[in-house]
């Protein structure tokens, strides 16, 4: 969002839920596939069902100063009170902007006025930057969950939001 946020610095850029579908959105999931085909060297590399419209309940995309849609992330509802981060990506030339922390935070706060207190995630071993990212921002990694039990290319995290607000 276009405002300070806790310690946060001021946001350089516009922070927006969006319909899964629309073209933004559409155009930075298919980078991001891009991407891990070529990390993963097939298109195989999700285990489980893709989100769709249908099981995203939010989906933020962010634009940067010029309007440009450089990163996004949603969340797909799991059991009550837990909720997946799906598809959180950030344009090559926007990493290390502070954006993915921003889409994060934006995301956190989304889950928490669902009654979401505990976000899960799944990133994969040819993501370092991910696992990275993740843990920097507080996830601390789990025993695979869900679809992604027993594949050896994904890592899962989570993390309790009720602890952050304490």
């Amino acid at each position: 969002m276009d405002s300070r946020v806790g310690e946060e610095p001021l946001q350089r850029w516009r922070i927006t839920e969006e319909d899964w579908d629309a073209p933004d959105g559409a155009e930075l999931r298919a980078a991001q596939r891009a991407e891990l085909d070529a990390r993963y060297g097939n298109d195989d590399h999700e285990p489980g069902a893709a989100p769709t419209a249908a099981d995203v309940a939010v989906f933020l995309v962010a634009r940067d100063e010029r309007g440009t849609a450089v990163a996004c992330g949603g969340l797909r509802p799991l059991a009550p009170g837990s909720a997946e981060v799906k598809r959180m990506y950030v344009r090559p030339a926007s990493r290390g902007s502070g954006v993915a922390t921003a889409v994060l935070r934006e995301l956190e706060r989304a889950a928490g006025r669902l009654g979401v207190t505990r976000l899960l995630l799944e990133t994969g071993t040819a993501q370092p930057e991910a696992v990275r990212f993740y843990e920097r921002e507080g996830y601390g990694r789990i025993e695979n969950f869900g679809p992604y039990a027993g594949e050896p290319l994904s890592l899962c995290y989570a993390r309790d939001l009720v602890a952050r607000r304490a």
